[in-house]
């Protein structure tokens, strides 16, 4: 394996490390409803745990609504009961095979409680990026046939690709954090 093929193997997992947060933060509510808000959610059908995008459609045709509707209508009852124990402290409401899930407005102090998941979230992301810069620079260390020049010039490269990714995730955390505690 090559000094580059590693760099780009790292590459590929810190960018999936980083898309994995993103997907984190839009789960986590801000002011308006979005239907990938319920993208964690899992329900429990046809003998196994499913996300709920594969069991229901998702939209939002209010700001403050998401309609859940239910690709089998026997699945209903299951899908609201795990939007309701899920950790995002929804009441829905199912009737006629949709299920309506209403928005509560924000307190201040939920915002807060957000924000703090969203630090969690985003340290979980760079704990991930920092794995996969760990591993590229074991395996960078490993390689025979290679001069400590070159392992050196790969290690500045690999934490110059860690760094540039951190930066990236605080970003989107500032942003996320910022579209929480806009009132």
């Amino acid at each position: 394996m090559s000094i580059a093929q590693i760099l780009k193997d790292a590459k590929a997992g810190m960018d999936k490390a980083l898309d994995n947060a993103k997907r984190e933060f839009s789960s986590v509510r801000s002011g308006k409803a979005s239907p990938n808000m319920l993208d964690t959610i899992k329900v429990e059908a046809y003998g196994s745990l499913l996300p709920l995008n594969q069991v229901a459609s998702v939209s939002a045709p209010e700001p403050r609504i998401l309609l859940v509707t239910p690709f089998d209508k026997g699945q209903a009852k299951v899908i609201e009961k795990a939007i309701r124990e899920s950790e995002l402290g929804l009441d829905p409401a199912h009737q006629n095979g949709i299920i309506r899930v209403p928005l509560p407005s924000m307190t201040e102090q939920r915002r807060k409680e957000l924000v703090k998941i969203l630090h969690k979230l985003a340290e979980d992301g760079k704990i991930a990026v920092r794995h996969a810069r760990t591993d590229a620079r074991d395996k960078i260390k490993k390689l025979d046939g290679v001069s400590e020049d070159d392992k050196k010039h790969a290690e500045k490269e690999l934490q110059k690709v860690h760094d540039d990714e951190i930066g990236r995730l605080e970003a989107l955390l500032k942003a996320k954090e910022a579209e929480i505690m806009e009132v």
